[in-house]
């Protein structure tokens, strides 16, 4: 048995001290500014009522899936899900995961080789950071959302060349000039992965439909636990990066698949996201209502998070403290999670949220930073 729990510790000990110290929380009663339900969905009594019909209708769906896909996990659902979704997303094959950090790290840990270069944003999800180590490939940074900067790397390589960026960052809450990448990325015959994870939903289909660009991207990953209100991800890409990934992709082939209820309320939340287009609406009227308020911030003027730069712990500390006992549930984020200097909160916006609150939330503020 380990008997030097002393360095677990004392790096725990040094956390608290720093007042970073991560800890589970139950829920708390509050006005919504923290979380990543941006249309409502994962508290739409009506989603919840089709969901539930669908199960009284079939039980067998709340059955767990008794192994992995390639084994006994694979199910009528679940292929008729993935069919479903690249048929939405007009791309030849879709293969489902159950969150998009699985997805990511099938993608980056199989797809390139220790001969291969993985050249990403420098702000992208710790998911693909953690699969680059998996894959043995080199991995490079370019700046964030700086095409300049990618062509500079680009066109130094030799051999094969995987970029993967986000289409909207969860900590800047910026867009990517994907379109722009995109270009860059076909110039020097490299392949770009697009994680949509903040987009989807968001800005309908995510930014690679809404721009067309289906041609120029090798997979995109879309999750379901955000704007969809549910959980899961797929990956939507060609028949061939499908097949190969179900015969190589460790975090495919080694995980018990979720069970039916999950791939039925990931069909379900599309459909019911497509007979409710002005929830989208809605977020994006409360968005410009926050921006209205002028808050100096990085995000961009249509996202559904907004960072507040507010670069000291121990102040922003007490703005979060503050403003959690006026009833608003925010998120901080201290370094060392994020650089020293960057520190922010992080307000995700919904289309549930009143003109009040959003008005409420930034006058106070306001008379605090």
């Amino acid at each position: 048995m380990l008997n030097n729990f002393h360095i677990f510790e004392d790096a725990l000990k040094k956390r608290k001290e720093n007042g970073t110290l991560r800890i589970l929380n139950q829920k708390s009663e509050g006005i919504d500014f923290f979380s990543n339900d941006y249309l409502g969905l994962a508290r739409n009594k009506n989603l919840q009522n089709l969901l539930l019909k669908n199960v009284l209708e079939n039980p067998q769906l709340l059955s767990g899936s008794t192994g992995s896909r390639l084994i006994s996990g694979n199910s009528t659902e679940a292929v008729e899900t993935e069919n479903f979704i690249a048929k939405e997303h007009q791309y030849e094959a879709a293969l489902l995961f159950p969150s998009g950090y699985n997805a990511n790290l099938a993608l980056f840990s199989t797809l390139p080789t220790r001969h291969d270069t993985i050249v990403v944003d420098e702000q992208i999800h710790r998911s693909v950071h953690d699969a680059c180590k998996m894959s043995h490939a080199k991995k490079l940074k370019f700046k964030h959302n700086d095409p300049q900067h990618l062509e500079d790397i680009l066109k130094k390589q030799k051999g094969n060349c995987y970029v993967a960026i986000e289409s909207l960052y969860s900590m800047d809450g910026d867009i990517a000039p994907i379109k722009q990448i995109a270009e860059i990325v076909e110039k020097y015959n490299a392949n770009l992965i697009v994680d949509e994870a903040h987009a989807f939903g968001v800005f309908g289909y995510g930014l690679v439909d809404k721009f067309q660009l289906k041609d120029k991207v090798l997979a995109t990953v879309v999750t379901y636990g955000k704007a969809l209100g549910t959980h899961g991800a797929a990956i939507l890409t060609n028949n061939i990066v499908k097949s190969y990934l179900i015969n190589f992709a460790s975090p495919f082939i080694y995980t018990t698949s979720a069970h039916d209820f999950l791939w039925m309320s990931i069909k379900t939340g599309y459909q019911f996201l497509n007979d409710n287009k002005q929830l989208s609406i809605k977020l994006q009227e409360n968005i410009k209502i926050f921006r209205q308020q002028e808050l100096i911030s990085p995000s961009s003027e249509n996202s559904p998070v907004q960072a507040i730069l507010i670069p000291d712990n121990d102040r922003l500390r007490i703005i979060k403290e503050t403003l959690l006992n006026e009833g608003f549930l925010i998120y901080a984020v201290f370094s060392p999670t994020i650089k020293e200097g960057t520190e922010r909160l992080r307000i995700c916006l919904h289309s549930f949220n009143t003109k009040k609150e959003i008005v409420n939330i930034a006058k106070i503020i306001k008379e605090l930073i």
